[in-house]
Formats: C-alpha cells, structure tokens, sequence
C-alpha cells in the first residue's frame, strides 16, 4: 500500500499497488502492521457498507465522542463519492479546516479518517456502494455531527441536481467545540 500523508494532520489517502497479470491485479487493501508503522490506529473492530441509490446523496457529517471516538478507513466500491472530512480536535493545528477527497471505483483510493473529525460523502453517480472499515463499535450515546452547510467549515460541496440528504444529517447543529467534545 502507499500511504500519502494529507493537509490535515493525521489524515492519509491510502492506495493499492497492484501485482499484475494476465488474470488482472491483486493487491493489500489493508495491513494492520503497515498501518501500525505509518502510527496509523491499526484496529478493526467493525466493517460498514452503504448503498446509495442516487447521484447527490450527502451523508454526513458525523463523528463519536470518546471515550468512543473512531478511525475509519474509507473506500467506494461502486460508483464514486466526494469524500469530505473535518478536523475537531481541539488544539490541533489544522482544527476546523476540511479536505475532499474523490473516491471512485476507478482510483480504488482509501481515506484514512483520523480519530476526533467529522466525516460525510457525496455520491458522484448513481448506485454508489462505499466500504468503511472502524477502530471502534458504533455506540449510539456517542454519536455527534456537525451540519453539512456549516458556515464555520465553508465545505464546498459539488453542485447536485437534486440533493438527497436526510432529516437527521440536515438537522445537525452548527459547530460547537464544547458540544463536539462532550461525551
């Protein structure tokens, strides 16, 4: 794999190098001691996929308080997404700056999200698939988000003809670092 460090502190995109054939390629999605030496969070407790029927489906932007907070490693399957993370961490020296990254089923590139940011896609294409592997259990008590429009982020979002978003995700509030932090 290579792992390519991004603008914001602790978040990488993370890509395949293929073995090729005639068959086709095979290739390390993930490694726990690759992970481990790049001081990545190596633990994989959880694995998510999500369906998306339509172009312009926004998820997001979610995050887990701690003691429950959790690292992911996304990657699209099927279709493609604009994937879109936050940095919250209080004291961080990229906190409260945003970075969009294109997944694809093409690129078969990964973000890797680091502990304590917010993350939410767009999808690109219909019938878009995304695989997202967690360090930690998805604990509902824990659960926080930020709003997808938030003026303190100034996330710039493709343009959509017609933008899916649901009534949870529409409804998070503004940015609030005390809230973000709170368990």
């Amino acid at each position: 794999m290579i792992f390519t460090p991004l603008e914001l502190e602790g978040a990488y995109l993370v890509d395949l190098e293929p073995r090729v054939d005639e068959r086709g390629f095979f290739a390390r999605a993930w490694c726990r001691d690759e992970f481990q030496a790049h001081g990545l969070d190596p633990a994989l407790v959880q694995c998510n996929l999500s369906f998306n029927h339509l172009c312009g489906t926004l998820r997001g932007m979610h995050f887990q308080r701690e003691p429950h907070a959790e690292a992911k490693l996304i990657r699209c399957t099927r279709g493609a997404i604009l994937d879109v993370i936050v940095d919250l961490r209080p004291g961080s020296p990229t906190h409260a700056r945003w970075l969009g990254v294109e997944l694809t089923e093409e690129n078969r590139s990964a973000l890797y999200v680091p502990e304590g940011f917010a993350h939410g896609y767009q999808t690109l294409a219909d019938a878009t698939e995304t695989l997202y592997q967690v360090s930690a259990a998805y604990a509902p008590g824990a659960e926080g988000g930020v709003r997808w429009d938030d003026p303190a982020f100034g996330i710039e979002w493709p343009e959509a003809e017609r933008r899916i978003i649901s009534d949870k995700d529409g409804a998070w509030p503004d940015y609030d670092p005390a809230a973000a932090a709170a368990p």
